[in-house]
């Protein structure tokens, strides 16, 4: 995805940063306001929370309280994560993750910074003409690309199954 930079005046800044902290922040701001200026389709992100956290009380029936808890156990989640979860996600939030695909997700990044520091290194022998290291290059690509498409399925799965949960599908 491109980045975008411009310069602007301190003041100007301050400004915009004071106004975008109550609309989910700088860069949901300028992206909302450039879709708007071209008349593109308004991204599918769902708004950010703004503003201090206030407490609302739900009641439920024993046996409700029962589902709840067994339902919030299974994803690893307090009853209260679980209820928030499933009102954020039904509010546009970003799909809530557990405290598992947190950690396959985690997982799944260091396996990333591996790999591309593997790849810098690929790159730093062929760039130094190190004829004797780019031997093994060829493969140690091939090696790559296949632990990164294994990755992106990784990746995917987790994301899938995080999203239909949420999604109630």
């Amino acid at each position: 995805m491109p980045t975008l930079t411009l310069r602007v005046s301190d003041e100007l800044a301050l400004q915009f940063a004071a106004l975008a902290a109550t609309e989910g922040g700088k860069s949901v701001l300028i992206r909302r306001l450039m879709e708007n200026a071209v008349g593109a389709p308004s991204s599918k992100r769902g708004p950010v929370a703004v503003g201090a956290p206030q407490k609302v009380t739900v009641r439920f029936r024993e046996s409700e309280m029962h589902q709840l808890r067994e339902m919030a156990s299974a994803r690893g989640m307090t009853r209260t994560q679980w209820i928030t979860s499933l009102v954020r996600s039904r509010l546009g939030a970003p799909a809530q993750q557990s405290d598992g695909e947190r950690e396959e997700l985690r997982t799944i990044a260091r396996e990333l910074n591996r790999i591309g520091g593997n790849i810098n290194q690929i790159a730093r022998a062929a760039n130094a003409g190190d004829s004797t290291k780019l031997g093994g290059s060829r493969y140690g690509l091939d090696e790559a690309r296949l632990a990164l498409e294994a990755l992106q399925g990784e990746l995917k799965g987790v994301l899938d199954r995080t999203s239909t949960y949420w999604e109630g599908q």
